[in-house]
């Protein structure tokens, strides 16, 4: 295991500490702010409005996973509703991300359908694209059999994420193509085992570059969710090598993160989307923003010390 790796699951099993979760949400909110455009829907919209006028896009996240009760389920896809419709009063690109455990995956996967094509049929009434993140490896298979019975019932705004630390992925993208997909590819942000995940950075790299040459051969539309300069840097040569258009695929890169690379990806002409979040439930995805990179964590002991 490389030093990312160690770090990262050194990181995600503090996490998990009572003690360090209290002391992050009560003194790190300031510093949380960095990638979270804050608790409500209305203070997320603000942020749409800064990024548009850069020419950036943003996908909106009501953050939130893993619910345990029915009622979490549908309050969560009451909320998601809500967004859709407040982006759909606006003159932007709509797109919304959401996790499937938010929705009551966990619970049942009928139920969590049942949510999905409400939200997807809302929605299309406002030329919204519903992207599903991905999650941990135990439910792959569950989000991928629940991407296929929304294609089945007519849903064909709606995409999944594959990501490329998990072993299995190729296959994975191999079995989508039939669908014309669109995907989006992340490197992965979950402490996984080596038996289903590569555990150095280099294979991870290499592997997402291979899936989204891959995606982009086959004709899915692919978002390629990266803010490392190397691989930007080469989907840029190898698609104008390809020639293969902007039209085919984008730049998906986190808000709080590379905000000048996203400014100059958009005035080269590139589609460039800022994954926004925001909501009260933002201690798991803060936590894996930390695990990502040395430095985060620096600078959240410092904001903790500070107050």
């Amino acid at each position: 295991m490389d030093f990312n790796q160690s770090y990262r699951s050194f990181v995600l099993a503090l996490a998990q500490n009572q003690r360090i979760k209290h002391l992050v949400l009560t003194r790190g909110r300031k510093f949380a702010r960095r990638f979270i455009a804050g608790d409500t829907l209305e203070e997320a919209l603000q942020v749409v409005e800064a990024l548009e006028r850069d020419r950036i896009h943003a996908i909106l996240d009501l953050l939130g996973e893993m619910v345990t009760s029915e009622a979490q389920a549908r309050q969560f896809q009451r909320e998601i509703i809500r967004l859709v419709q407040a982006l759909g009063e606006r003159p932007y690109p709509r797109y919304v991300a959401l996790k499937l455990t938010q929705l009551g995956l966990d619970i049942s996967e009928d139920l969590a359908f049942s949510l999905m094509e409400e939200i997807l049929s809302e929605a299309r009434q406002h030329d919204c694209f519903v992207r599903m993140d991905m999650e941990d490896s135990p439910r792959v298979d569950a989000t991928l059999r629940m991407y296929r019975r929304l294609r089945e019932a007519g849903f064909d705004n709606t995409g999944v994420v594959l990501q490329s630390y998990l072993k299995r992925t190729e296959q994975d993208l191999q079995a989508l193509i039939p669908l014309k997909a669109p995907v989006r590819i992340v490197k992965g942000a979950y402490k996984e085992p080596p038996e289903v995940a590569f555990q150095d950075k280099r294979l991870v790299d290499a592997q997402f570059v291979l899936l989204c040459k891959k995606a982009m051969e086959n004709g899915l539309y692919t978002a390629i969710a990266s803010h490392d300069p190397q691989i930007i840097q080469e989907m840029k040569r190898w698609t104008a090598q390809m020639g293969i258009g902007p039209d085919r695929f984008e730049f998906q890169l986190l808000y709080g993160v590379r905000r000048d690379e996203q400014k100059k990806l958009a005035a080269e002409g590139y589609t460039v989307r800022a994954y926004v979040p925001y909501g009260t439930d933002w201690y798991p995805y803060f936590s894996r923003r930390i695990a990502e990179r040395p430095e985060n964590l620096l600078f959240v002991a410092r904001s903790l010390i500070q107050g």
